[in-house]
């Protein structure tokens, strides 16, 4: 079962075992069945298309070009997909699921992808994802007479016998350590395997490996064949160990284990000597990469790069990594959301606990809070620094309420909330007993469900357990209150929108409105049941409808006209669309996905007058827009049903349907946007200005077609909003996308008097303007507004009627619908 464990305390006493507490999630209420009618391959295909439409679906690009008839394109190449079997979510009576692993290099950033996808194995819809990394940052080969050692085949940490040997390096920061190596008897050369922590135990080893020819993509979630122990000539380690950062590496994880083991007993990470694996060097297709991440076996260094040295370099984030590990030994928190958040907290506080203990430093010093800030080159310490355990966020002024989508729900966003309370703790008891009552609450009370407050409650109920005074009790209270931290917190959160639809609980499902009315999905209050699709007035008068049947299956992505309301329901072999009429009626299946090529996504939906149009996607990653007429039993292809061209992203408005396009031409594929008039069946391809690199959503209205589109994809994600008559002329941008203060869209709406972009700011730290939020323009980009100052993720916008906007909000920690009828201006 997910998150499924229950902890009971035991000591002896008059030479028995006696129960002295239990803490846990209590899931009697499980019920569910255990009797699967998904298959594992469905499955696996909808698990990856699932995947590959959040990476790279709100964009149109040269990785989704079908090379031949027959072939797949990039991104489906890009992503593979391992059946692990059938798992219990718990929420209400159970969720049944299938739980995919799905891996390798996201098609439009080349970052390494290790998904956990969990499929509903009756209806074949995915129902949760995160990220198997876990990484320190949310987001030099080896050279001269010192070279590496190879691994035996198949093995990640069982090296050559050798004797236990002592040796020396110089640390990036110039500092000479003492390194715990193992001599080669047959070669006279010595390696960063270390034999010596763990000989009294077992024979596992701490060891020290080059990966500086290896790919992110390629050491996520496996191990890779081929890569070497670092090794010398003489036990003195030179500069090219320095410089890769192996000789930090390996003294840190020497470091990290050594604290655990003399301040809390813990042999390794898994509490029973497991070798200790670091991979240094990694980068991203030959380049820098600036990150660092545990993935279940082994820790993961990035190269760095001209502003930041390699990522062991700074012993708070080797202790930082190395702690995920004895996380997922221990508590193993759930890593989504609040509990994902709590997992980074610990991460956080033993690593820079450790880093400050070993340095000296005063728990006063100002910077004493920094994590990374020795992976500086040039900058400050505090300029470069991944987070601040001495930021002061609390849940009512930093808590940012995201989805799984976003950050796995807020695992860095919202991590030092709790970090600085335990931090505040730190400072005010002493890192003794501090660090004592943190790890005895995570080894012995957290689970792994566990948001803010059940980890403030832990914390607390060690803190007894280990007879800490009244006074020192209430300082950790109030460690947790200065941070608000207390019971019902989450109550306390405000927004400037108004709600017209609360809790929805869902995710890959978004909103549309039309002709007065909206619709979305939604699920029950703890997102155990499957989603319905409702329909309801904009302006917030009456009750919502539920337009789809309760028959087990999920129905997703609607679309409204204010007449009808249509749908995609997944089921356990089919994908169906679906219709009906606002005013009542049955439900009619426009269209099935079942044949010998089936698809694997339908999404995009958008209606008008009885017109359906959506993009599929299928088996061999080609994206194909579609639509249906009133009566049609079969979908009309935009592209005719040629493979080698690829369409996505429609809208429709007045009997034309708009959507990006990427198809042959003189050099290679070429990208443009398309507009069909239904009526006449003529089709006119806009003007171009420059070359898109990638081309976004597309939006219609009575006069003009807009879209996003990124003519160069090796800059901070900028985008240009787009506009072009309907007969193809007079193209130009809206909004450029070269200039300051550009807009980083990722989607985009449109009424007849306003254009509204969902668009994420990229920064190096985060903070609230990192998440995506609503931008307004007038058609004629004369005037841009935020459309909401709310300060947590603002989803799915959907144009009503002329600057009202109906969109999925996450300030308030949940997925609420609602909507503005005019902008709120700058936000300051």
């Amino acid at each position: 079962m997910l998150g499924g464990q229950y902890v009971v305390r035991m000591e002896k006493s008059g030479g028995e075992r006696v129960v002295t507490g239990t803490s846990g999630k209590y899931f009697t209420g499980l019920t569910t069945g255990t009797e699967a009618t998904v298959t594992e391959d469905v499955a696996v295909r909808r698990a990856v298309g699932a995947t590959a439409a959040r990476l790279g679906g709100s964009r149109l690009t040269d990785a989704d070009a079908v090379r031949e008839e027959g072939g797949t394109s990039q991104k489906a190449r890009s992503l593979t997909g391992t059946a692990r079997g059938l798992v219990v979510i718990p929420r209400g009576e159970g969720v049944l699921a299938r739980h995919v692993t799905v891996r390798g290099t996201n098609p439009v950033t080349g970052e390494p992808v290790l998904e956990e996808v969990y499929v509903d194995a009756r209806s074949g819809f995915p129902v949760l994802r995160y990220s198997g990394i876990k990484s320190v940052n949310g987001p030099a080969a080896a050279a001269g007479p010192e070279r590496a050692r190879s691994a035996p085949a198949g093995a990640a940490a069982g090296e050559p016998a050798g004797p236990a040997a002592r040796g020396s390096g110089l640390r990036l920061d110039g500092g000479r350590v003492d390194l715990e190596l193992t001599l080669d008897a047959a070669t006279g050369r010595y390696g960063m395997t270390d034999r010596a922590r763990m000989a009294d135990t077992t024979k596992n080893t701490l060891s020290t490996w080059d990966a500086s020819t290896r790919d992110a993509g390629d050491v996520a979630g496996r191990w890779p064949s081929g890569i070497t122990v670092f090794e010398s000539p003489t036990a003195e380690f030179g500069k090219a160990a320095t410089a890769v950062g192996a000789v930090d590496a390996h003294w840190a994880a020497g470091q990290v284990y050594d604290y655990y083991k003399k301040q809390h007993g813990r042999n390794g990470l898994d509490g029973r000597g497991s070798g200790v694996n670091s991979l240094v060097g990694v980068t991203l297709f030959g380049g820098p990469y600036v990150n660092a991440f545990w993935d279940g076996q082994k820790m993961v260094y990035g190269s760095g790069d001209e502003e930041f040295k390699p990522l062991s370099a700074d012993l708070d984030v080797v202790g930082h990594e190395m702690t995920h590990g004895i996380i997922e030994n221990t508590a193993n928190l759930v890593y989504a959301g609040q509990s994902g958040a709590l997992n980074e907290a610990v991460a956080d506080y033993f690593g820079n606990a450790i880093d400050v203990t070993a340095s000296g430093r005063s728990m006063d010093d100002p910077d004493a809070g920094l994590i990374g800030e020795d992976l500086c080159r040039t900058r400050a310490p505090r300029d470069c620094a991944l987070r601040d355990l001495d930021d002061g966020a609390t849940t009512s002024k930093n808590f940012l309420g995201v989805t799984f989508g976003t950050d796995n729900g807020g695992v860095h966003l919202n991590s030092t909330v709790f970090s600085g309370a335990l931090w505040d703790m730190r400072q005010d008891l002493g890192g003794e007993l501090a660090d004592r009552i943190v790890y005895k609450a995570l080894s012995e009370y957290m689970t792994p469900l566990d948001g803010f407050t059940e980890g403030r409650n832990a914390v607390l109920a060690a803190a007894g357990d280990l007879g800490v005074t009244a006074k020192q009790r209430n300082v950790v209270k109030r460690s947790f209150s200065a941070h608000g931290i207390v019971p019902g917190w989450e109550d306390a959160l405000g927004v400037d929108s108004d709600r017209l639809f609360g809790k929805l609980n869902t995710t890959g499902t978004g909103v549309q409105a039309g002709g007065g009315w909206w619709t979305a999905s939604q699920s029950n209050d703890d997102g155990s049941e499957p989603y319905s699709v409702y329909a309801g007035r904009v302006d917030g008068s009456g009750h919502p409808k539920l337009i789809s049947p309760n028959d087990g299956r999920f129905h997703v992505s609607p679309a409204t006209d204010g007449k009808t309301v249509v749908w995609a329901a997944y089921g356990a072999t089919s994908l169906d669309v679906l219709s009906r009429p606002l005013a009542g009626g049955p439900v009619k299946k426009l269209y099935s996905t079942t044949g010998d090529i089936p698809t694997v996504d339908v999404s995009g939906l958008r209606v008008e007058n009885g017109v359906v149009v959506f993009e599929s996607l299928g088996i061999f990653g080609d994206r194909r827009v579609a639509y249906l007429r009133p009566g049609d039993t079969e979908p009309t292809y935009a592209d005719h049903g040629s493979f080698l061209v690829s369409t996505a992203l429609p809208s429709i408005s007045q009997g034309r349907i708009a959507y990006a396009k990427l198809y042959p031409g003189k050099g290679g594929f070429q990208l443009g946007v398309e507009v069909l008039d239904l009526r006449t069946g003529t089709k006119t391809l806009t003007g171009q200005l420059g070359e898109p690199q990638s081309l976004g959503q597309t939006g219609i209205n009575g006069e003009h077609v807009f879209w996003l589109t990124d003519e160069n994809l090796n800059d901070t994600g900028q985008t240009g909003v787009r506009r072009a008559d309907l007969d193809g002329r007079n193209v130009f941008d809206i909004a450029p996308e070269a200039k300051p203060r550009a807009l980083h869209g990722t989607d985009l709406t449109v009424s007849e008097d306003a254009v509204t972009v969902s668009s994420q700011m990229p920064d190096t730290e985060w903070r609230n303007e990192t998440l995506p939020k609503l931008w307004q323009l007038t058609t004629d980009g004369s005037r841009l507004d935020r459309v909401s100052c709310n300060r947590g993720e603002q989803l799915s916008p959907a144009a009503a009627s002329g600057r009202q906007v109906v969109w999925l909000d996450g300030t308030t920690g949940f997925t609420d619908l609602v909507t503005r009828t005019r902008p709120a201006g700058r936000c300051g």
